[in-house]
């Protein structure tokens, strides 16, 4: 069984950072993320659900540390849920995405502009390769194999990255 979830999105206000009795410290907020699609009409809609986000421990002190409304985030956690009673006894549940794992994607100057993420496109890389060998042209013996260069660091290592 799986338990999984990735988000990309934008926080809404900085992280509500706590420390417990216990001496963990727990951070909280609000995560935005939006999609873009054409109605049957032909016009874009945009939607946007809002997500509460748990980070524990050393992941609450990073949050306090380099997460501000606005951040960019990218978050990996499981989708869990708590019971619990108002302040005039009413049961409440309340679902939440505890997160083991985030990393920004903005800067802290880049926090503002559009909730949308869409990844930088690479380059496409084209590989030609090299004419076909003819019978006239192939050589009789095959070529000694060659092996990488050095990497030059003095470990002996031949890697090739």
């Amino acid at each position: 069984m799986v338990n999984k979830i990735t988000l990309v999105g934008r926080l809404g206000a900085d992280p509500e950072v706590r420390t417990l009795e216990s001496g963990a410290m727990v951070a909280k907020f609000g995560l935005a993320t939006s999609e873009s699609y054409r109605d049957k009409s032909g016009e874009w809609q945009e939607q946007t659900e809002w997500h509460d986000v748990v980070l524990w421990r050393g992941l609450a002190e990073r949050a306090q540390e380099y997460l501000k409304k606005g951040s960019l985030v990218y978050l990996e956690g499981k989708l869990t849920h708590r019971k619990w009673q108002d302040k005039d006894g009413n049961p409440r549940k309340t679902t939440e995405v505890v997160a083991n794992y985030f990393r920004m994607l903005s800067s802290r100057n880049e926090n503002s502009g559009s909730g949308n993420y869409m990844p930088k496109e690479e380059p496409a890389q084209t590989m030609s390769a090299p004419p076909p060998k003819t019978a006239a042209t192939a050589p009789a013996t095959p070529a000694a194999p060659t092996s990488p260069a050095p990497s030059g660091d003095g470990d002996g290592e031949d890697l090739p990255f």
